[in-house]
């Protein structure tokens, strides 16, 4: 794939459009950003809010810590937040300047106002809608589909911008059905790095640092120090036990900024850690971990791209076949070795549900990097799941098919059963 192909300015786009960095978990984080956004609008502190969001907003936001709120969570601390130090220009980033005294204004502005939470059904699967009032004065802003999709913004009813909300996911972004495992090594044996870098040498950055920041200190349900007890000299173990301690870090209070892909921290955490990892303690060149990382980050997206944003289908399942393909990169596979990786990782672990953002994301996370290099050693070893077994289709392509669509429309009914159970506690 040459600069002059299409496909290759699309891929580029696409890593620049997923590898955002991002503070805190995404889900609140859109709704500080939303609420930032309404108080810019109104132009004054609001006295009371509205906040109206999908099931799927209320389960990635009930358990998790908001980041820069002194332990806060839910969905009106992230409303608070947002509402009273959020910088709307910085769109996921809007908690990334909060001082000591921004945050004991929000829990007294937790304590005084009035903030009502109100299931949307829209039939969106994300969709966020905050109305900022103060006297007679509102201010309403909507995000759809994706985190930073700012469809409606209104003052006193007035539009002050209106976009129409299309059947496509993700509106605006570029369109991933140019997405193959073929294409994605072609465009990672084929790209000039330096078109790449600076999107993967963030994302190196933030991503190792909040793995080690999660190795280092107590985090949650500890998963990652937990895996990795007694087999510090595992490279295997090490690359779940990274994986999982920086979302270890991430659910539980951590500050840091990580770089997300298809729109989730931990899944941007578990695309490249073991990656990261595996390069390092194999003396891989800088330029080949670069290139494994294109790998994992678009196969990735390529997986997720059927899936949805959110979804009952654990999003860790996909970022760990992304992981598996990047190593398998690393190893020297290329189109054949990297398909059935990918094939065999998700008819190991496409059973995991999505219950939300919290704790047991870290645990999750390391069972999916487990069954990427499951993947491989099946490989390796001339095993595989073939077409038939199960949900595998003959060809990976298909099967990728199959498990977008399993996700997306098989699993809508334990969607709704899952926040019905969720809200019950």
């Amino acid at each position: 794939m040459n600069k002059q192909d299409a496909r290759y300015q699309q891929y580029i786009q696409i890593l620049n459009e997923e590898l955002k960095p991002a503070m805190g978990c995404t889900e609140p984080i859109a709704i500080a950003y939303a609420a930032a956004k309404a108080r810019a609008v109104l132009g004054t502190m609001p006295e009371r809010l509205l906040v109206e969001v999908s099931g799927n907003i209320i389960k990635n936001v009930k358990s998790v810590v908001v980041p820069h709120t002194g332990g806060l969570r839910g969905i009106p601390a992230a409303a608070a937040a947002g509402t009273v130090a959020g910088d709307a220009d910085a769109e996921l980033e809007v908690l990334s300047h909060v001082t000591e005294q921004e945050i004991a204004a929000m829990s007294a502005f937790l304590e005084r106002t009035p903030i009502e939470v109100k299931h949307a059904d829209t039939g969106h699967i994300f969709d966020i809608m905050i109305t900022a009032y103060h006297g007679n004065d509102s201010a309403f802003v909507r995000i759809v589909d994706y985190h930073t999709n700012v469809v409606s913004v209104k003052r006193n009813g007035e539009a002050l911008l209106e976009r129409a909300i299309t059947e496509q996911l993700d509106e605006g972004l570029t369109d991933r059905s140019c997405l193959t495992i073929e294409g994605i090594v072609d465009f990672a044996d084929s790209v000039d790095v330096e078109d790449v870098r600076e999107v993967l040498e963030r994302q190196i950055e933030y991503n190792m640092a909040i793995a080690e920041e999660g190795m280092r200190h107590s985090y949650g349900a500890n998963i990652g120090k937990t895996v990795l007890r007694g087999r510090e000299n595992d490279i295997n173990y090490k690359m779940r036990a990274y994986a999982a301690a920086g979302s270890d870090a991430r659910m539980n209070g951590c500050e840091m900024p990580v770089v997300i892909n298809s729109g989730s921290g931990n899944q941007g955490i578990t695309t490249s850690v073991p990656v990261i990892i595996y390069a390092r303690e194999m003396g891989k060149s800088h330029e080949e971990l670069l290139r494994a990382l294109c790998v994992s980050n678009l196969v990735t997206t390529h997986l997720k791209t059927g899936i949805g944003r959110l979804s009952a289908y654990c999003g860790a399942v996909s970022a760990g076949c992304g992981a598996g393909a990047g190593v398998a990169y690393l190893k020297g596979g290329r189109v054949d070795m990297i398909a059935h990786t990918v094939v065999n990782a998700v008819a190991v672990d496409s059973g995991i549900i999505c219950d939300g953002a919290k704790a047991s994301c870290a645990a999750k996370i390391a069972s999916a990097v487990d069954a990427g290099l499951l993947g491989i050693a099946m490989y390796e070893d001339g095993n595989q799941f073939f077409g038939g077994d199960g949900i595998v289709k003959c060809g990976v392509e298909n099967t990728i098919a199959s498990v977008g669509r399993l996700a997306r429309f098989g699993m809508q009914q334990t969607d709704k059963e899952i926040i019905q159970l969720m809200m019950e506690n």
